[in-house]
């Protein structure tokens, strides 16, 4: 490609997976043909990034993830970006300290006005490279572009769904598609938790984002940046009052940046500390830097442990290589990428039914 032109290419994957000198690869397919292809690649002794979604079944993205886990000296990264972005990162462990008090409701959206559909010479080929628009072959917008924003609720709410609506319409893309173009769910949790997300391919405005509001504050992510909007009645931090803030039409939000002195930076404009700051890389760029520091990690305790106990208690190496968790950089693992992959399958149904589902607990299972 443009970006390593001076790259080996294959014209079958499986060659790939026979060449020695690759150690490790990245899994970008369509997510109907991940399942074979991780399941090879791990055989093979190759370390796996497996884009999100892992599949476009429940049944197909738990063989995925029951493969990474009967191979422990392949190192498997599931392809949740925002797992390894350093400001979301550092958000959780933010939350974690109750800094927005009671959790109320979260809602996201992403909006982008685009067909998604892409020109082919014929029509067997425009088939096969538009499998996204085909339900029977894809978890539509909110499995192949929402799973991020889906985990992320998850993961800042530390609760999975107990229950999926959806509702879904063609407005604009009316081109024989069978998935919808406009999409809405409401995610129910424990504890009365409601948490709404939309997805339009039929609008650009407002782009993509994400709130979470508590009794005390309320939290937006966009980008790589990230506010909190106190409460008037909400306890005092102390630092807060010598953070920057920005204004939003009628509402002032303090600006968090991941590592930074008191939690925020100290001047100047949103434009100007979005310059400044240190992590404005994408989320995938990290989730990619983070597969290869980690797959290095992952591998030498697996050769270290092998020279001095030898490989014939995979158990005992998986012991091992927890005690090396704490050498690695975040990143989503098997179980983070098979849960999303329920939740995105889920409530895919849901929007193609215009109907609420139940998720029982035991679904999010891999055992």
């Amino acid at each position: 490609g443009r970006s390593a032109p001076d790259a080996k290419q294959y014209a079958n994957y499986k060659d790939l997976l026979a060449d020695e000198n690759v150690e490790a690869v990245v899994i970008a397919t369509p997510s109907h043909q991940h399942k074979e292809i991780v399941q090879d690649a791990l055989k093979a002794g190759k370390h796996v990034y497996c884009e999100a979604p892992l599949a476009s079944t429940i049944e197909d993205a738990k063989a995925v993830a029951m493969a990474a886990h009967q191979h422990p000296k392949q190192y498997f990264q599931a392809g949740l970006q925002f797992r390894s972005d350093p400001q979301r990162d550092f958000l959780v462990d933010y939350v974690r300290t109750g800094a927005w008090g009671q959790t109320v409701s979260a809602r996201s959206q992403w909006h982008k006005k685009t067909s998604w559909k892409r020109a082919a010479p014929t029509n067997e080929r425009e088939k096969e490279i538009n499998w996204r628009l085909d339900k029977n072959l894809s978890t539509g917008l909110i499995g192949e572009i929402g799973i991020h924003q889906l985990d992320a609720k998850s993961w800042f709410l530390g609760k999975r769904p107990q229950a999926i609506t959806g509702i879904g319409s063609t407005v604009l893309w009316k081109d024989g598609r069978s998935e919808p173009d406009t999409v809405q769910i409401n995610l129910e949790y424990e504890g009365g938790i409601h948490a709404g997300f939309d997805i339009t391919l039929c609008n650009s405005f407002d782009t993509d984002y994400e709130m979470y509001y508590g009794t005390d504050a309320a939290l937006m992510v966009r980008g790589s940046q990230a506010w909190m909007f106190k409460e008037a009645d909400a306890p005092m931090l102390g630092w807060e009052v010598y953070a920057k803030k920005d204004t939003f039409f009628k509402e002032v939000g303090i600006y968090l940046v991941a590592n930074a002195t008191k939690l925020t930076t100290v001047t100047g404009s949103g434009e100007e500390d979005a310059k400044d700051n240190p992590y404005n890389d994408t989320p995938l760029y990290y989730a990619l830097e983070n597969f290869v520091h980690n797959a290095y990690v992952h591998q030498s305790g697996v050769e270290d442990f092998i020279a001095g106990f030898g490989d014939e208690d995979e158990e005992v190496l998986r012991e091992y290589l927890v005690e090396l968790e704490g050498s690695k950089k975040p990143a989503a693992n098997y179980k983070h990428g098979y849960e999303a992959n329920v939740i995105a399958c889920k409530a895919h149904e849901a929007i193609l039914g215009n109907k609420r589902i139940e998720i029982p607990s035991e679904l999010f299972e891999l055992a």
